[in-house]
C-alpha cells in the first residue's frame, strides 16, 4: 500500500448532504494523522462547478443524495482525462450496487459503519490511481516510440528504394553502356586480327564481357525491376521463372486475373515480398515444389508463397537478427497491410501478404513506378 508522506496535504472533495456525517469523516481523517483539506458539497451543480474549476486528489461521495446519486456525479467526473479517484462512502448501498459502481470505474466503496478504515481506503485508491497513471503514461510513451520507429522504418524503406533506383540507373547508363562498348571493340579486334592467338584472346574477352553485361543486367533488375512496368502479375511470373531456372524447382504462379491494378508502392511491396520469400526458399527450404498465388478479390491484394520444404523452426521467427522476415512485416505495414508466416518443421512454409486496396486509389492502366 502506498504511504502518504507526513508533510503531504490532500485536497479531498466530499459529496455529502449530512453535516454530521461530514464532520465525522473529517474527525476520522484528523485522528489518523492524515493532513487534508476537506471540501463539502451537497448538490450536483456545486459538485460540477468545483470539479470543473479545481483539482482534487480524491473524491468521497455518499451514494444517495437529494435528487441524484453518486453515479450522476461520477458520470461528470469520468469524462475528464485526468480525473481523481472516486470512492463511495455511504450507508445506503448494497453490495451488488457497489460492485456495479466499481465496474463503471469507481475506485472503491466503504460503508459509513466502517469509517475507521477510511484512511486505508484512501491510501489504496491513491496507490491504484498512481499505478494506472504510470501505466497509461508508459503505454503512451511506448505508442509514441512505436510511431516514431514506424515512421523511421518507412523513411528507410523509401530511402533504400530510391538508392536502389539510383544505383540501377548508374549501372544501366554507365557500367552497362561501357561494357557494351568495350565488347564491340573487342569483337572488332577479333574480326580484324590475323593472329590466331589474338582472335582466341579476343573471343575469350568478348565472352567474359558478355557475362559481365548479363550480371550487370541481373543486378539492375534486382535493384529496381523494370519488369514492374509491365504489371505485378508479369513481375511475379518473371521472378518465378528466374527461380525455376536457377533452382530447377517448379514454381507455378496462379492469379485471379491476367492484370492486377494496384498503386506502385503496393506493387513494389508485393514484389519484394515474393522476392524475399523465394530467396529464403532457395537458401533454406530445399522443397520439391513451390506455389505462388496472387489475387485481388474482394478489394484485397493477396500474395501467398507456399513451399513443401523443411519448414521454419518457430524459434527462428523470433530471432533478433531475423531482419529479412522483420523487414517484410514492416514493409507490409507501411502500405497498410499485414504479413502472416505459418510453418511447421518438415511440412513447409506459407508466407501470406494481405493489403486492402479499398483505401488506395488504383492507378490507371499504363501507369508505371
Amino acid at each position: 500500500m502506498v504511504t502518504i508522506a507526513p508533510d503531504q496535504t490532500l485536497s479531498i472533495l466530499h459529496l455529502e448532504d449530512s453535516l454530521a456525517d461530514h464532520e465525522l469523516t473529517a474527525l476520522t481523517l484528523r485522528r489518523s494523522g492524515l493532513h487534508c483539506h476537506l471540501h463539502q458539497v451537497d448538490s450536483l451543480a456545486d459538485f460540477r462547478r468545483l470539479t470543473d474549476t479545481q483539482a482534487f486528489d480524491i473524491i468521497l461521495a455518499d451514494y444517495r443524495l437529494p435528487g441524484f446519486t453518486a453515479l450522476d456525479a461520477w458520470t461528470h467526473v469520468a469524462q475528464k482525462p485526468q480525473h481523481p479517484p472516486f470512492v463511495l462512502l455511504s450507508g445506503a448501498i448494497g453490495e451488488a450496487a457497489a460492485v456495479d459502481a466499481i465496474r463503471l470505474g469507481i475506485a472503491d466503496y466503504l460503508l459509513k459503519d466502517d469509517l475507521q478504515r477510511l484512511p486505508h481506503v484512501i491510501a489504496r485508491a491513491l496507490e491504484v490511481h498512481d499505478a494506472r497513471k504510470a501505466r497509461e503514461q508508459a503505454v503512451a510513451q511506448l505508442e509514441a516510440s512505436e510511431r516514431r520507429l514506424a515512421e523511421l522504418t518507412e523513411h528507410l524503406q523509401t530511402s533504400i528504394e530510391q538508392e536502389r533506383a539510383s544505383i540501377a540507373r548508374e549501372i544501366h547508363d554507365d557500367i552497362g553502356g561501357a561494357l557494351t562498348a568495350v565488347r564491340f571493340d573487342v569483337a572488332w579486334i577479333g574480326r580484324h586480327s590475323t593472329a590466331p592467338a589474338m582472335k582466341e584472346h579476343a573471343a575469350s574477352a568478348a565472352e567474359m564481357l558478355q557475362h559481365a553485361i548479363e550480371a550487370s543486367q541481373r543486378i539492375m533488375m534486382n535493384l529496381r525491376p523494370p519488369i514492374l512496368e509491365q504489371g505485378l502479375v508479369a513481375a511475379v511470373q518473371w521472378l518465378a521463372a528466374g527461380f525455376e531456372r536457377r533452382s530447377g524447382i517448379p514454381a507455378p504462379v496462379v492469379t485471379s486475373s491476367e492484370t492486377i491494378h494496384a498503386p506502385p508502392d503496393i506493387q513494389l511491396a508485393a514484389y519484394r515480398t515474393a522476392q524475399e520469400a523465394l530467396t529464403n526458399i532457395s537458401k533454406h527450404a530445399h522443397p520439391g515444389t513451390v506455389r505462388i498465388d496472387l489475387s485481388d478479390k474482394e478489394g484485397v491484394l493477396t500474395l501467398e508463397v507456399t513451399d513443401d520444404g523443411r519448414g521454419i523452426d518457430p524459434q527462428m521467427l523470433d530471432k533478433p537478427k531475423a531482419f529479412g522476415l522483420k523487414g517484410l512485416h514492416e514493409r507490409a505495414r507501411t502500405v497498410g497491410g499485414w504479413l502472416d508466416i505459418s510453418s511447421r518443421p518438415g511440412q513447409g512454409t506459407s508466407v501470406i501478404l494481405s493489403i486492402p486496396l479499398t483505401s488506395h486509389p488504383s492507378p490507371a492502366p499504363g501507369d508505371v513506378q
